[in-house]
């Protein structure tokens, strides 16, 4: 292969790829082997001077040693999502070969906004926005490679991240209220109703659109934060009364905290008799559309104006990957009114481009992310790793619920779980501080939610090697650091 002088690095490129690669076999090996720290945290001046990052960033990588040595480093300075006694955030515990796309899109750094610039990861993501609506009921196409555009269709586009996803959504339930907020600036009777423990990116969300936080409404939930919807009619009734005209009105699909679904069905009869636009925060659970068994939970979202699903969270794709989703394809074109002539055409161009229809002016190829992890094994593999992530939660109910040490306000919905140890005599902040304990140990990574100003340990089940056998393992080791911390 001829390469020009002026592209060579000092580093050569055979042994510099197999050290990556060797270096990343040994990290998943030793994340599966026993005993191996789940996380090893060091204070970030002891992992600097570990890296060597001052004379590296001054002088570069001197050798092929000195790479080696970086490379391992930083991989022992990591938390081990895959090892199976990670129970943490709803980060994807992705395939162990899912970074491939990301290699190949850091060499050529095709960017996927613009066909033009990176037409087959552009391609990529129309397949796979063409696959998710089809989950929706909104591709209306005999084929999912028929990127011609089909009037009945729903559309989307992928994003960095459901905080931009719900952004972009929530744009377009403004364009469609107040098409005239793009150029004079946000009415200020605009308000958006959900339920109090909506995600916080919509707030935020409100926030960067001009609105600001008190914009939102919130509608009260139960003793688990589900949104009551017998609740929704007075404070739509009350929210009219006060001169405001509602925006969107949000469910949660499932909550961030707690892992429950809100009632879809229900929220999108009240919606449509209202003629009010209905989004569904389905970042976490949308994945649920998938699987006969679980499919009933978000039954009602196909009615939803627009919904965002994160594909980094139960989808194994490594972050960030957001889809955004709308049933009518005419209000995804009115989200953002603008013009740059040096990328916005008139006529007719080959392929799609995504860059009018989103924040971002360039992203990565995410398609190409979101399409690899289903290569690699499959549609139905997928299904199964949904289904068996929903189950690990249940499994690891069953056996806290029959210890009288451990108290679950409810029955898991999805693959999170909430519990409390000993609540009748270890208060909120011993039960943060049994957390910091078991995961300062190295043993388990659990993380925490406030539900009800109740602090809880929280537990997301995203690996498919955890079994029931590492769920009796985290009983003993809670019951070992607050036998530590509390002598109970």
């Amino acid at each position: 292969m001829n390469i020009r002088n002026q592209t060579a690095t000092k580093l050569p490129f055979g042994p510099t790829h197999e050290i990556v690669a060797t270096a990343l076999e040994n990290y998943i090996r030793e994340s599966l082997s026993e005993p191996s720290d789940v996380l090893n945290q060091k204070t970030p001046e002891e992992i600097a001077k570990a890296l060597m990052v001052k004379p590296i960033f001054e002088k570069g990588f001197e050798n092929t040693t000195q790479l080696q040595e970086f490379i391992t480093t930083y991989l022992q300075n990591t938390n081990h999502l895959k090892n199976p006694k990670y129970l943490g955030h709803q980060v994807a515990v992705p395939h162990d070969l899912s970074g491939i796309p990301e290699w190949i899109h850091g060499t050529i750094n095709n960017p996927s906004s613009l066909y033009e610039m990176g037409p087959a990861g552009a391609t990529l993501e129309g397949f796979m926005i063409h696959w998710m609506l089809r989950q929706l009921g909104w591709f209306k196409g005999k084929d999912l490679c028929d990127f011609s555009r089909i009037t009945e269709n729903g559309s989307g586009i992928l994003t960095h991240g459901g905080s931009i996803a719900n952004l972009t959504a929530l744009s377009a339930a403004r364009a469609a209220i107040a098409p005239e907020a793009w150029e004079e600036g946000s009415p200020k009777d605009l308000v958006v109703m959900g339920p109090s423990t909506s995600h916080y990116s919509i707030m935020r969300a409100l926030s960067i659109m001009g609105m600001g936080k008190k914009a939102f409404v919130p509608v009260p939930v139960d003793e688990n934060e589900v949104i009551v919807t017998d609740a929704l009619e007075d404070v739509y009734k009350k929210t009219k009364e006060e001169g405001k005209r509602v925006m969107a009105v949000v469910a949660n699909a499932c909550a961030t905290s707690t892992g429950l679904f809100d009632p879809l069905e229900e929220m999108a009869s009240f919606c449509k008799k209202n003629q009010l636009w209905f989004h569904v925060d389905g970042a976490h659970g949308a994945v649920a559309l998938l699987s006969e068994r679980y499919k009933k939970l978000v039954q009602g979202i196909q009615q939803a104006d627009s919904v965002i699903w994160d594909a980094h969270k139960m989808l194994r794709v490594p972050a960030l990957c957001t889809a955004v989703l709308f049933k009518n394809q005419e209000q995804m074109w009115n989200s953002f009114h603008q013009k740059g002539s040096y990328v916005f055409h008139e006529n007719e161009v080959i392929g799609m481009d995504s860059m009018p229809f989103t924040v971002e002016c360039t992203k990565s190829a995410l398609g190409t992310k979101l399409f690899w992890s289903f290569a690699l094994e499959g549609e139905s593999a997928m299904v199964k790793f949904i289904e068996n992530s929903f189950q690990q939660a249940l499994d690891l109910y069953a056996i806290l619920n029959a210890n009288q040490n451990f108290y679950c306000p409810y029955p898991p919905q999805s693959n999170i779980l909430c519990f409390q140890y000993k609540p009748d005599q270890i208060d909120d902040q011993q039960q943060l501080a049994l957390r910091y304990e078991l995961i300062n140990s190295g043993e388990f990574y659990i993380t925490s939610c406030v539900i009800h100003d109740k602090r809880y340990l929280r537990t997301v089940l995203m690996n498919p090697l955890s079994s029931s056998e590492d769920y009796y393992t985290l009983v003993k080791a809670i019951e070992k650091c607050a036998a530590k911390l509390f002598n109970t």
